[in-house]
């Protein structure tokens, strides 16, 4: 048996090329001939390996290549090679969408039994059940993988019954269920495994090894055999009279007591990097001395990295190991070592970028490997801002690549009956072309938003766009960002019919009370091929697989209630990747562990050396503890660890390595991994490493920085005083006193605040309706003490509060809190009634003053008194002004107010002095209809307090509207204001301002 082993310091590829050339791989094959190369077989574990060895040949001058294969390759790679001695042909593999689906039925079913009911503090959505059957896959390819059975999970329940808890003693008993099911299931249909083919693929190679071979050469090199089929073909072509196994990054100089502990389950040995390999030797009977080093010389680096992650037993001897090396050596061995600590993951990836396109500069090649896809998709995305367009190997999975968004956005349209945010996020999806030219639905999708969806709210559906469309045009809607002519009427219409046809079976499907998952995926498709007719979409190809897939499998799997579909969605699309079809370029990389672990470019990367991430967290699933899966002879949870370890060992031999991790992770702080942790620990004085790696966190940095922020004054801008109003509110006057800048923004450049999309409608619109209630109760002269008061004023909210576009259900909510703030304001009316003459109502003023300037205004109630006098009222649903802004004359609109009534400037009532002015709170609390009389400063009744605001006002008119004076921002801001203004953002008011934190006054 010839075994022989690559240490991680020397080049993989490159060494194995020049072992085979030299003749140290073959022995004894003639080198003789132009096509003796052709007679060798090399067996490599990945596609990527066998390019990259290809090359290497080629690069030598060897371009009559030896016979490159993979292990446990695809069938139509391996089966021709293969003797036709008697073997039954294999059936065709179960896809893990098939298997998904048709768990999921079984775990649906356990879940929703009285046994299963008590394995769950609540029941399991549609996208866990999905999940958890993708769990329990897992645990059948893991019984496969480590050959193992059913048997060996009811030895389990039958051994350990009395240890185990209620729950895993169910969770066992539904494991006995589903292993049975699934094999009779596969048997049923005709399919197998995949798993279990690749295993028979593996064990017919074996078989086949001595046929087809003779005595060529046959070398099979980079696997860790960690599959017990793939060791047992590493064992026959060992055994072959030619044959050879290069295993990557043995520890050779491990004693016998060592290879030993590794195998001893006590020392907890499964998280070690060379823990693997000690396991395939066991299996092939053979011991570390039986290896051969194929690597020139010693490291010092790899004996740093081997010792530095020793089992945990072995680490008291740490300080005896580091005194064999001196300072010196040590320095040399991690000299290329590289270290960046960047604060968040965005920073991670933009230093990577940075040090990555530094290499290519000096024409040298970058390798980035990264288990996490997120963090590979964002190193690509900073790449791009340099014009280095290269691509995760992995590609992007179908839920997050183009066709899977658009996908989704159709998904949340049906599911959402329209709702604005994500009716706009679909039209302005550039594949989004319903048939019509692309330009054409950006029009339309301009006139929807801003005609239809900004101020004012839609019913559900289609319907609700349609309504407001014809309450646009006839001008009945209160709020629209944009009024729409006749003109559009038709083409909205008919892109509305677009969209109805694309969206209506889907919507369809969702009135069900449970559906399919094949007839979701079939629907979305349909409507997806209606919206994107025609448009080239990015992950096309692959959604029509997945969408055959899913059609193949038409009813299978658990029916579910139509909800939280976006994450059903994501579980029936898991496992299908986009990958681009573009030439990219050679000299760089994103890869994943396993594609690395052969591969050795000028300079490695290793990004996100995150604990949990690199390596991953050491879960067991939901259906096997640790102690069961150990019990039933499978491999815990930390042997994934162990591959990480050894991946990160094998990174480490590159002689240029950069490491890379973030102290953020997510929204929550993260921890280095204890991989980097331990190398740290043990080799010690490590910051040079960072400051290695510190001039890119720098770079990241100053990035996106600037040399020097000035930071924006207060705007006063100061335009023609022709442009300025002539004419002005009273709620403006205020804005005009504290924030000119507004008036100057609302009337000078006319900017109107626009509503955000899908805001509800409760604040303003339910604000406004009260007040219309009320006022037409008065207009309409109903007396508050008549018998039937409540009734009337109960048929007028009904009335208007049927004009929102709102549910039914939130409108019944509504119309049952205000029938208690109706019965408040009938006893608030009756108790006032004998000191009322006369009630006026949503009084319209218009106060023409000698100056040109024109003062105008809406009185929520004005009353004349039996004494002649008058008193006016101001209805708040919300917050009422300061008892100190009102003697300040801060809060000019009621003072206002009794000045234009006593100019006779308010239509339908008489001239007359004003004897109170009164805020009146709206609501349900024990404050609601509780009168807040005006705060006069000190000296002055209601119209002297009213004659000093109109003087007031003059001054400010004429200062800021008739004289070419700037118009500054927030003279005068409200303390404690607890929402944004419409313009702050405009005259970038964070920059410049602040806004003292003083308690506001109390009455």
């Amino acid at each position: 048996m010839r075994l022989y082993s690559i240490a991680p310091h020397a080049p993989f590829i490159p060494t194995l090329a020049e072992r085979v050339l030299d003749g140290t791989l073959l022995h004894g094959w003639q080198q003789e001939g132009p096509f003796w190369l052709a007679d060798v077989t090399i067996i490599l574990p990945t596609r990527r390996a066998r390019l990259a060895l290809a090359d290497e040949f080629a690069r030598r001058g060897h371009h009559l290549l030896p016979d490159l294969r993979t292990l446990g390759g695809e069938v139509e790679d391996e089966e021709p090679f293969l003797p036709p001695f008697d073997a039954p042909a294999l059936p065709q593999p179960a896809t893990a969408l098939e298997r998904r689906l048709v768990l999921s039925r079984l775990v649906a079913e356990w879940a929703a039994s009285g046994v299963g009911r008590q394995a769950f503090s609540t029941p399991p959505t549609p996208a866990e059940i999905l999940a958890m059957a993708e769990s329990l896959g897992e645990v059948i390819d893991d019984l496969i993988t480590e050959e193992r059975t059913a048997t060996d999970i009811r030895a389990v329940a039958a051994e350990r019954s009395a240890d185990l808890g209620e729950y895993w003693q169910q969770t066992l008993q539904f494991l006995d269920i589903a292993l049975t099911f699934w094999p009779q299931h596969l048997g049923a249909v005709g399919r197998a495994d995949a798993a279990w083919l690749r295993n028979q693929r593996l064990e017919r190679q074996a078989g086949a090894a001595a046929w087809l071979f003779g005595d060529k050469p046959v070398i099979a090199a980079g696997s860790t055999g960690s599959i017990p089929a793939t060791a047992r073909l590493l064992g026959a072509i060992a055994r072959l009279p030619r044959g050879a196994v290069v295993l990557p990054g043995l520890d050779t100089t491990m004693s016998a007591t060592e290879h030993e502990d590794l195998l001893n389950a006590q020392n907890q040995p499964h998280g070690h990097p060379q823990y693997g390999l000690a396991s395939l030797l066991r299996r092939l009977g053979a011991t570390v001395s039986s290896v051969s080093e194929l690597a020139e010389g010693d490291d010092t680096r790899t004996r740093l990295v081997n010792t530095a992650l020793n089992l945990a037993k072995d680490t008291a001897r740490w300080t005896d190991e580091k005194l064999k090396l001196t300072p010196m050596e040590i320095g040399m061995a991690t000299a290329g070592i590289s270290v960046i600590r960047a604060r968040n993951e965005d920073e991670e990836a933009r230093a990577i970028a940075l040090a990555a396109r530094a290499a290519l500069a000096d024409k040298r090649t970058v390798g980035i490997v990264s288990p996490d896809r997120n963090l590979a998709r964002r190193i690509a995305a900073e790449l791009k801002r340099f014009s280095i367009h290269v691509d995760d190997s992995a590609g992007t999975p179908l839920f997050q690549a183009a066709a899977g968004r658009l996908l989704r956005q159709i998904l949340a349209v049906a599911a959402g009956g329209c709702a604005p945010v994500d009716i706009m996020a679909l039209l302005r999806n550039r594949a989004a072309t319903f048939g019509l030219e692309r330009a054409a639905v950006r029009r339309l999708a301009d006139d929807i938003e801003l005609g239809l969806l900004r101020g004012q709210r839609a019913a559900p559906g289609l319907d609700g766009l349609r309504q407001l469309l014809a309450d646009n045009l006839d001008e009945t809607t209160r709020y629209p960002a944009k009024r729409l002519k006749d003109h559009h009427r038709e083409p909205l219409e008919d892109l509305f019919g677009r969209i109805e046809a694309a969206i209506s079976p889907l919507a369809k499907l969702m009135e069900q009370p449970s559906i399919a998952a094949s007839d979701l995926a079939r629907c979305l498709c349909t409507a997806l091929e209606a919206v994107a007719d025609g448009a080239d979409l990015p992950g096309r190809d692959e959604l029509g697989r997945w969408a055959a897939e899913m059609a193949a499998q038409a009813g299978e799997g658990h029916r579910f209630v139509p909800f939280g579909l976006d994450g059903v969605l994501a579980q029936l699309t898991s496992g299908f990747n986009v990958r681009t079809a573009e030439d990219r370029r050679q000299d760089i990389a994103i890869w994943g562990r396993l594609e690395a672990r052969l591969m050795n470019p000028d300079i490695l990367i290793l990004a996100g050396l995150n604990e949990d991430i690199w390596p991953e967290v050491a879960d067991p699933g939901p259906w096997l503890s640790r102690g069961m899966r150990l019990a039933a002879g499978l491999e815990p949870p930390e042997r994934r660890q162990g591959q990480a370890a050894h991946d990160f060992v094998q990174g480490l031999g590159n002689r240029e390595v950069t490491i890379a991790y973030a102290e953020r992770v997510g929204s929550g702080p993260a921890q280095p991994s204890r991989l980097l942790q331990r190398l740290e620990a043990f080799v010690g004085e490590a910051g040079h490493w960072r400051d290695r790696g510190a001039p890119w966190l720098e770079q990241a940095r100053r990035l996106d920085a600037v040399t020097e922020v000035t930071p924006a004054g207060r705007p006063a801008p100061n335009p023609p005083v022709e442009e300025r109003p002539r004419k002005l509110s009273v709620t403006a006057i205020e804005t005009l006193m504290r924030s000119p800048y507004d008036i100057y923004a609302a009337t000078v450049l006319k900017l109107k605040p626009l509503d955000a999309l899908g805001e509800t409608a409760e604040a303003r619109d339910r604000g406004n309706t009260v007040h219309e209630i009320l006022s037409r109760f008065v207009i309409e002269g109903h007396p508050a003490r008549a018998p039937d008061a409540l009734e009337r004023i109960m048929h007028i909210a009904e009335e208007e509060f049927g004009r929102l576009h709102v549910s039914t259900e939130l409108r019944a909510i509504w119309l049952r809190r205000f029938e208690t703030a109706a019965r408040q304001f009938l006893d608030y009316e009756s108790e006032r009634e004998p000191l009322v003459k006369q009630r006026h109502a949503e009084i319209k003023g218009v106060w023409a003053l000698p100056s040109g300037f024109t003062l105008t205004g809406r009185a929520d109630r004005v009353d004349e008194l039996a004494d002649g006098t008058l008193e006016l009222m101001d209805f708040k649903t919300g917050g009422v002004p300061a008892p100190g802004a009102m003697r300040a004359f801060e809060a000019p609109q009621l003072l206002l107010e009794a000045a234009m009534a006593e100019a006779g400037a308010m239509e339908g009532v008489k001239p007359a002095a004003s004897s109170a002015l009164t805020y009146v709170k709206i609501g349900l609390g024990p404050d609601a209809f509780s009168p807040k009389p005006f705060s006069l400063a000190e000296g002055h009744d209601v119209m002297s307090a009213a004659a000093e605001t109109a003087r007031r006002m003059q001054g400010h008119v004429d200062y800021f509207l008739f004289r070419e004076t700037p118009m500054p921002a927030r003279l005068l801001p409200v303390k404690n204001q607890r929402f944004p203004g419409a313009y702050d953002h405009l005259m970038r008011m964070q920059e410049w301002t602040a806004v003292d934190e003083d308690e506001e006054e109390l009455w």
